[in-house]
């Protein structure tokens, strides 16, 4: 599995575009990614530094349970994933990608 595969998405809501600057207004580079759930948190963090560029200081990672839906009498579910939030170190530069 290469670094590409490891980054299947980036988390783009509008509470994970807070967690990018705190209350003071500083910059603290964190930023949320999906990834597969086989992954661990250094495989993540070496996926990152090699795609962005970036030095990574912390991963923190969350499993979600895929969600029950019905369509009549028909159930199904979705799929489960995992969320990873990536802390860049306070020298690293912050990812283009995700500045508006």
């Amino acid at each position: 599995m290469n670094s590409y595969d490891i980054i299947k998405r980036p988390i783009i809501t509008e509470r994970s575009m807070q967690v990018v600057t705190d209350r003071e207004g500083n910059e603290i580079k964190k930023y949320t990614f999906e990834v597969p759930k086989t992954v661990n948190k250094l495989e993540i963090k070496y996926a990152v530094e090699e795609v962005f560029g970036v030095k990574v200081a912390k991963v923190n990672t969350m499993n979600y349970a895929g969600k029950l839906k019905r369509m009549g009498r028909y159930e199904g579910r979705r799929p489960s994933w995992k969320k990873a939030i990536v802390t860049l170190t306070a020298d690293s530069k912050s990812i283009e990608f995700f500045d508006m």
